[in-house]
Parts: structure tokens; sequence; C-alpha cells
């Protein structure tokens, strides 16, 4: 299976941060974010990957090449200075990532998930991993009943981790441009074509600087064995 790392984005809410640096590049615990992905990805031996770019691209190209020294095969899908949203940035990777279901993952958390664990042929469109709604997003997004996913704001909600497979045809009908991909979900969600689950380990969204640095942090005492060493609790 072919996996699509997102990092095309602008991150304005890492700003300044993310002024110099893409989002993608930033630093928790001595490497940069995607870096844990590459990594999980290789160990799971999911070694195709295709990566966005847009924003400061060219240093995401400089610093992980070819992939080779994180065992894995990267090639690029350049979006232009001003990035296609997600939506737009799958549509335009499609030639990468090829006929079969992909995996997405967005570069921006930090997770302990085992990719492993995703069904590699999902029985609908997509297939997205779901978290306890962390604090800064307590409404959350979707809810699951039965290994289904339904948009119904009135039922306890979960939140979407921006870990999902999708097949192409979820972007059938679409054209190219920038486009946010939330419209084609809850279209296919209408349609009882969206399956899920829900991760209760590790998980982390790094969109802000006070959240990178919190995950900083809490990787640093991991790795230096500190009493207090805590990540994210569990779900």
């Amino acid at each position: 299976m072919k996996t699509l790392l997102l990092a095309a984005g602008r991150g304005e809410r890492m700003r300044p941060l993310s002024d110099e640096t893409p989002k993608a590049l930033l630093n928790a615990g001595g490497r940069a974010l995607i870096e844990y992905h590459l990594e999980a990805l290789a160990q799971a031996r999911w070694c195709d990957i295709v990566i966005n770019l847009a924003h400061l691209g060219g240093q995401i190209r400089d610093t992980l090449g070819d992939g080779q020294r994180y065992g894995v095969r990267i090639v690029y899908s350049d979006e232009g200075a001003r990035g296609l949203e997600t939506g737009g940035g799958i549509l335009n990777a499609l030639p990468l990532l090829g006929p079969e279901p992909f995996l997405v993952v967005n570069s921006d958390i930090w997770t302990d998930y085992a990719f492993t664990d995703l069904p590699t042929k999902p029985s609908g469109l997509a297939h997205l991993v779901m978290v306890t709604n962390p604090t800064h997003h307590p409404q959350g997004d979707f809810v699951l009943e039965r290994g289904k996913l339904f948009d119904k704001p009135e039922d306890p909600r979960l939140t979407f981790s921006g870990i999902g497979i999708y097949r192409p045809a979820l972007f059938a009908d679409c054209s190219p441009g920038a486009f946010p991909l939330a419209p084609l979900l809850r279209r296919a969600l209408a349609e009882s074509q969206v399956s899920g689950e829900h991760y209760r380990g590790r998980w982390f969204d790094v969109g802000t600087p006070a959240r990178l640095a919190e995950l900083d942090r809490m990787l640093l005492e991991r790795e230096n064995g500190g009493a207090s060493a805590k990540l994210p609790p569990p779900q």
C-alpha cells in the first residue's frame, strides 16, 4: 500500500515558526515531525511514500531526499507555492498513488498508532482512525457506530486523527484545483461508505507552537528516562 504524507500546509496557526520552516520539519524530541512517520512506516514495511509539497517545499525535499536513509522510497507531489488544500492535494497526487486504496497521514500529528492495524481494503470508500476528543476540539467530528462513521451532531462524537485509508473512487467526480476533503467525506458518510475505528493509544495534534513545545518536552523527557517522562495519555 502506498502512503501520502500531507506536508503542503502553510501552518498559519504555527506562525511564526512556520514562516521560515515548513510545519512538517518542525522539531520535537530531537527529530522533525515527519521523520516519526517515515520511521513508523518503514517499520510497518509500507515503504512507498508520496509527500505533497507547497509552502517551503524545497526544504522538505532537500532534507528527506529519496528516503533511502529512512528505509523508504519517497517521491514528491509538487503543488506550487499556494497549495491545493487537502482534497485537491490528494487528487493531484493520485497519479503517483495508483489505482489501489492508499493511506493518507497528516504530517503535523504524533502518534504510536501501528499502521499495520489498518485495513488495506476498506469496505467502503474510506476508513478513518478516530480518537477521543482532545481539549482543544471538544465537539469532535463524527459518530462511530458498529464500525461505521456518521455525521450526527446530536450524538457523542470522536475526532478524526488525520490517519485514513481512501479509495481513488472517493475523488472520481473532482476537478483539479484547491478544495477541502471534508465535503467529500460527508457525502460518503451520508451514503454509509465510511468505516472507522476508535484508537485509544497515544495521539497528539501538533497544531500550535504551545502544543509543539509540550510534545517536545514530553519526548525529550522520555528519551532521557526522566522520572516525570509522560507522553500524551492513551485515549
